[in-house]
């Protein structure tokens, strides 16, 4: 069951939190989507069945979470989940980030570098905003405030403002080192047409930590929600709890 909270911009954010044992397993969603996934609902249902605590948010403008999806923007969907934890949890926390969830996963770790106990990625994909876009794309967005592309995920189409461009822009980590030194698990589909699978390669090269692996799941597309593919998530994520 969600709950409502009070987010830092002063929207009521939906939250899902399950008290229990060791690091609180944290799920940042990817863009345009939410806590109700089937990786996030999976990854619940285990940690229920395992007395772990687990925390899933809708960003603000996404999901139950009030505000409009149009007005998110990179930093206030990272400042949400700071507040989330924050306020919610205590104790370290496991970041489980899919897609731009992977990116958040990062900035929020770097801002709470002492809370957290390890990352996990899914198809991560920090930097999108800068490798993602062409120079078409980035034109019409000067000249146009926003852009809609079809999307397989998404009937309406694939919204992005001109703010959450930029808000990327100024949050881009690829281009430099990563202090982070906790252990990293990144998992990766081999035939992910969103987020190139060599985006895990650079990541792994620019983070600091000596303690990064990576995934790559043959045949395995951007979500990597298939029954193995979750499967493999839910003992990445056991392992590196039963590691802290």
């Amino acid at each position: 069951m969600s709950e409502m909270v009070i987010g830092p911009g002063g929207m009521r954010l939906a939250v899902a939190h399950r008290i229990g044992t060791g690091p609180t397993i944290v799920f940042l969603p990817g863009y345009r989507s939410d806590m109700q996934g089937a990786k996030a609902l999976a990854l619940d249902a285990w940690a229920a069945a395992r007395g772990r605590a687990i925390l899933r948010l809708d960003y603000s403008g996404c999901g139950e979470s009030e505000g409009r999806f149009e007005d998110g923007t990179l930093t206030r969907w990272r400042d949400d989940v700071l507040h989330a934890i924050d306020t919610l949890v205590t104790g370290p926390v496991l970041l489980v980030g899919s897609s731009m969830g992977g990116w958040l996963m990062l900035l929020v770790a770097l801002a709470r570098p002492d809370r957290v106990a390890a990352l996990v990625g899914i198809a991560a994909a920090p930097d999108f905003t800068d490798w993602g876009f062409t120079d078409a794309d980035k034109a019409r967005l000067h000249s146009d405030g926003r852009i809609v592309e079809p999307s397989d995920y998404d009937e309406e189409g694939y919204l992005t403002t001109l703010a959450f461009w930029q808000s990327g822009q100024k949050n881009l980590l690829l281009n430099g080192p990563i202090p982070l030194d906790c252990p990293v698990r990144l998992l990766h589909g081999q035939v992910d047409e969103t987020v190139p699978w060599s985006v895990a390669m650079r990541l792994t090269d620019a983070l600091r930590s000596d303690d990064v692996q990576v995934t790559i799941v043959k045949n395995g597309d951007h979500r990597l929600s298939r029954d193995k593919d979750i499967a493999l998530l839910i003992a990445t994520v056991e392992g590196m709890l039963e590691a802290s």
